[in-house]
């Protein structure tokens, strides 16, 4: 659900349970992609603050990579989203 805040940015209840903004999103430059961030980005386009295709375009992934880290937020909370074996790095 949809929010608006004091200075009339939309918002919605993060996966911390934070308000997130777009101004809260991972920057597009993000290389490391920590659990948060990634349960962020699918948040974000869970409940409509982005598109999924605006997420891919800003963070340079695929629809695959994307429905990937969603399908492990759902079947595992945030924890699934751990790379625990090996630390994925985003190329600029």
């Amino acid at each position: 659900e949809q929010r608006v805040n004091s200075q009339g940015e939309r918002y919605i209840v993060g996966p911390t349970g934070a308000p997130l903004t777009i101004a809260d999103l991972p920057p597009p430059s993000t290389q490391r992609w920590v659990m948060r961030r990634k349960a962020e980005v699918v948040t974000a386009v869970r409940f409509g603050l982005i598109t999924l295709e605006d997420a891919c375009a800003r963070y340079g992934l695929t629809n695959e990579e994307f429905l990937a880290w969603q399908k492990a937020l759902d079947r595992h909370g945030m924890k699934g989203l751990s790379t625990t074996r090996i630390q994925h790095y985003r190329k600029p």
